[in-house]
């Protein structure tokens, strides 16, 4: 089988294991786990940041931001289909006691003017708004078909938010694709925001955990809300090494993935029952369009499934593939003649 539901199936490699089986651990909860310091460090460098919390999850790292950041009532700006909103469970309305404003962008990510104009304050309002608070990036845009932010972009809308009091979270579950993509280097390209979560079991291929990077003093507080939201571990050190050993070896090989989910896409594109956007083939993910006068999304996936080829159905007609580091250039070729077969029967 090669397996392109996400980028979240791919396992530890040896190498991976082995740093895992000989990292030195404490209690983290104590504080006191010399290889969760080192990984906390390490993100912290990367991105120019002052300090950084290893959690559990991608999710658990949005909702402590979203806690940190905001007071129940407050409203956060996201865009329509972004991952906070799409696919979290509404923990920020749960856990935070937040109202969320959606704006549609284009491909997940929204202009300055669109959160300009977003952003809510209760002052001289009458108390009918809400206080919006926090402004929320996701780069790159799960939804957008993985395609990265603009610089520019990024710049201007964490210009407008700062200056009408908003800080900004990017959700940067896949940052190091966009980073890989674009050239731009981490720390630039998160310059202005004032938290950003990373995954380090995504592309980067570590089997749990994430990081959420800010100043000293949000670190601090948010410290409180991962020990509250449960995600307080202790001898996290083993979990730790596998995020260490991701940072170090794992993020220049992304540009493999791009390549071969390229390749993909550009065959598909080719066939008359399927199609793609190609402009948004962008990194390691791609949206595949199905005619709809042939197949349903759920019967290619059985199909492919028959095949060989794992894939998800993201709407009654479309699926979305994912490659990733245990995916190679023969996987790929399985994918594109299990979609032939398909095509041509």
């Amino acid at each position: 089988m090669v397996d392109l539901r996400s980028d979240t199936v791919s396992r530890p490699t040896a190498a991976m294991r082995e740093v895992m089986k000989v990292a030195e651990v404490g209690d983290d909860v104590l504080g006191d786990d010399p290889t969760v310091l080192e990984l906390q460090e390490m993100g912290a460098r990367l991105l120019g940041k002052e300090a950084a919390l290893f959690v559990p999850s991608g999710t658990m790292s949005n909702a402590v931001a979203i806690k940190t950041h905001t007071s129940p009532g407050d409203e956060i700006i996201a865009e329509a289909e972004s991952h906070i909103y799409y696919y979290e469970g509404g923990g920020y309305a749960a856990l935070a006691g937040c109202s969320i404003r959606l704006l549609e962008g284009v491909n997940g990510a929204m202009s300055s003017r669109q959160v300009a104009a977003a952003i809510r304050k209760a002052a001289g309002s009458q108390s009918h708004y809400p206080d919006a608070s926090l402004v929320c990036l996701e780069n790159t845009a799960n939804r957008g078909g993985g395609v990265c932010w603009e610089q520019e972009s990024i710049d201007a809308v964490a210009q407008v938010a700062h200056e009408r009091d908003c800080a900004v979270h990017m959700d940067g579950a896949r940052l190091f694709n966009a980073t890989v993509h674009t050239g731009i280097d981490a720390e630039r390209m998160v310059r202005d925001c004032d938290s950003i979560s990373i995954c380090l079991s995504k592309g980067l291929g570590a089997p749990v955990g994430s990081l959420l990077i800010g100043s000293q003093d949000f670190i601090d507080t948010a410290h409180r809300w991962r020990k509250m939201f449960g995600g307080g571990m202790r001898q996290a050190g083993i979990l730790a090494a596998a995020g260490k050993f991701a940072l170090e070896n794992n993020i220049e090989r992304l540009a493999d993935d791009h390549a071969r989910i390229k390749r993909l896409a550009s065959a598909l594109n080719e066939m008359q029952s399927f199609s793609v956007e190609m402009e948004t083939v962008q990194t390691n993910m791609v949206y595949i369009d199905v005619d709809e006068n042939r197949f349903s999304g759920a019967e290619v996936v059985d199909a492919l499934a028959a095949r060989g080829v794992d894939m998800f159905a993201t709407d009654s007609h479309r699926l979305r593939a994912v490659a990733h580091l245990d995916v190679d250039d023969a996987g790929i070729e399985l994918a594109i003649g299990a979609f032939t077969e398909l095509d041509e029967s």
